[in-house]
């Protein structure tokens, strides 16, 4: 009887993955080390997605702030809530990716500007009472 070895084939990991959330926001952020060039967002580019020059001041911040604009090819994936809590959760994914890349350098710069943070805000529930999430309770006329 022959043994016959089963070989695992590992696929080679040329990025860094990272998640970045607010609200209910989630952006799943992957840096390609080997290439350089664009930053896409959902299959578009960046530009595309997040249109206008405030946003785009945003959105280059983390990557001004550690001196790395166009050294990398940036893949993200964001899904839930509006727009701008999906661009603070690109900021937030895209940090948390180039602090992977050298901690000691880059995190101290990225914590500073609080990009690393998490913002807790969220949507409060509706409440059972209320007429809605955040109005008084109605008052009872009987008593």
């Amino acid at each position: 009887m022959e043994e016959t070895k089963k070989t695992i084939k590992t696929k080679k990991v040329d990025y860094l993955y990272a998640v970045g959330r607010r609200k209910s926001a989630i952006a799943r952020v992957r840096l390609y080390l080997t290439e350089k060039g664009e930053i896409e967002v959902n299959g578009k580019r960046i530009e595309e997605y997040f249109p206008g020059a405030l946003n785009k001041s945003l959105y280059l911040e983390p990557l001004r702030t550690c001196n790395v604009i166009g050294k990398y090819k940036i893949n993200i994936v964001v899904d839930g809530s509006g727009k701008a809590s999906q661009l603070e959760a690109v900021i937030h994914g895209l940090s948390r990716c180039l602090v992977k890349i050298d901690e000691e350098r880059f995190r101290p710069i990225l914590k500073k500007r609080g990009f690393l943070t998490r913002d807790p805000r969220s949507r409060e529930r509706r409440n059972v009472g209320m007429g809605g999430k955040s109005r008084r309770k109605r008052q009872s006329p009987r008593r």
